[in-house]
Parts: C-alpha cells; sequence; structure tokens
C-alpha cells in the first residue's frame, strides 16, 4: 500500500478509538453497503474503505436511510420495474433526444481534442442553458432531475467507481449504439453492452464503470431522475438540501471531464 493509504489507515484508527461507538456504527453501515455491489475482492475493498469510494462510505447512512424511503431498491432496473409515470418520462426524453440529431452533430465538434466531455441541459431541477438549445430538455418533469450528455472520445473509460448518493436513479441511453463489445458499462459485477440495449438504469452508487474500447465517439444521455418513494414530496425536499452540495461534488466525480458550455 501506499503512504497515504497508511495515513488513512491511522486516522481512521485514531477516530475509532476516540469515537468507537460512532465508528462501530459507521463500520456496520459501510459493510451493509459495500455488500451491495458483489464486488468482494481485496481491490473493492480497498477502494470503497480507502479510495474514490470514501465518500460513498461516508454517505452511507444517509443511503441506507434513502433505500427505507424508497421503493425496495432493485440496483439494476429494466424501464419496465418501475411506476407508469417514471417510464412515460424517460421515454419522452429518449424520443426527444432521437428528434435532435444536432446533439451529436454540435457536439462532435468540440470533442476533437477532450478525451471526455459533458453537457448538461438540466441540473438537480434547474434548467441550464448552453450552445445546444432543446427547449423540451427544460420541461418541468416529476422524475427527472438532471439531464446531460457525457461524450467518450475513442478508446477512453472512466476509472471504477461509485456514486455519492441514493436520492436518485442513473438513467443512460446512448444515442448511437455501435455493434461492437468493447463498448459498455459494468455495474456491479453485470457487463451492459450497449448494442444489446440502448437503455441502462441503476443505482450508481453501485460500483461501475464506463467504457468506450472503439475507434468512434460515444453518446449517452446522462440522466437523474427521483427514484420512486412512498413520500416522493420528501424525496424532493432532500434533493432541495443536497443541491448546493452538489456543486462542491461535481469538482470531485467530474474533474477528469471537460465541461462543455
Amino acid at each position: 500500500m501506499k503512504l497515504k493509504d497508511w495515513i488513512k489507515i491511522l486516522v481512521l484508527g485514531v477516530i475509532g478509538f476516540l469515537l468507537p461507538k460512532l465508528s462501530l456504527f459507521y463500520l456496520v453501515c459501510g459493510l451493509i453497503d459495500f455488500s451491495r455491489s458483489h464486488r468482494f475482492e481485496g481491490s473493492n475493498w480497498k477502494r470503497y474503505f480507502l479510495g474514490n469510494g470514501i465518500l460513498t462510505w461516508v454517505l452511507s447512512p444517509f443511503n441506507l436511510l434513502m433505500d427505507l424511503l424508497c421503493l425496495p431498491n432493485k440496483g439494476i432496473y429494466r424501464i419496465n420495474d418501475l411506476p407508469a409515470e417514471f417510464q412515460a418520462e424517460v421515454r419522452e426524453l429518449m424520443r426527444i433526444a432521437d428528434s435532435n440529431p444536432q446533439i451529436i452533430t454540435e457536439l462532435k465538434k468540440q470533442m476533437e481534442t477532450k478525451k471526455r466531455g459533458m453537457i448538461f441541459f438540466k441540473w438537480y431541477g434547474k434548467n441550464i442553458d448552453n450552445s445546444i438549445s432543446i427547449p423540451e430538455f427544460h420541461h418541468p418533469f416529476k422524475y427527472i432531475k438532471t439531464i446531460g450528455v457525457s461524450i467518450f472520445n475513442k478508446n477512453q473509460k472512466t476509472s471504477t467507481h461509485y456514486g455519492p448518493l441514493r436520492v436518485t436513479l442513473r438513467v443512460l441511453y446512448n444515442l448511437v449504439p455501435m455493434k461492437n463489445d468493447e463498448v459498455y458499462i459494468d455495474a456491479a459485477n453485470k457487463r451492459h453492452l450497449w448494442h444489446d440495449d440502448p437503455l441502462f438504469i441503476f443505482d450508481d452508487t453501485l460500483v461501475h464503470q464506463s467504457v468506450n474500447g472503439s475507434d468512434q465517439l460515444r453518446y449517452c444521455m446522462f440522466v437523474d431522475a427521483l427514484r420512486p418513494a412512498w413520500y416522493l414530496s420528501l424525496l424532493e425536499v432532500f434533493l432541495g438540501m443536497i443541491r448546493a452540495l452538489n456543486i462542491s461534488f461535481n469538482r470531485i466525480f467530474y474533474k477528469n471531464w471537460d465541461m462543455i458550455k
């Protein structure tokens, strides 16, 4: 292990000594949360408790609370697993994306020198104006709260990582599915090939990695939608509370992306 890992272990040991009950609580929450991804190899233990999953561990009590407030968490979803209103919004979003080919033509022009790009049209309920005008993305959806497009240049991939919060589900819709088994997303020990199904809905606090192993650009709608919940209005309150915090999360989770305006 690297020196920084030993420093983290030392810090966690000191916290455990000074705050044993709180530390035990976090350990139990973390173990429950960690087990959901079904990835128990040593590198993933290190990733969750010492690496890029440590924020997800810190937020595990909140995320487990969200699981209690929401309908049962399947982790990876087929669209028919979700309520009719949720399905209708996702299908409408897919229709809008498919009927606006300028998304691809305009973004292609801006990706020549970029490895991975991201553009947002809506961010946690707030509409974002940018260089591509698609007014339909600014519609006041009930479930859909974030709308963007992620673009991978050829032979690019993310690190294996965890998302931070479980208030929403991540909805990905591949705009140009390629018949290539090297273009996929791995999530919770399962591989989803985009040419099999351009739509993928999952809980992004599960460990995952997106890969474009082709020599073409990969375009995916990048959407966050409120999880179906017993009390959806309560989730709206939590969403409002974390909206400002997510600005700072952006700097952590999208630091390796070029933001397209």
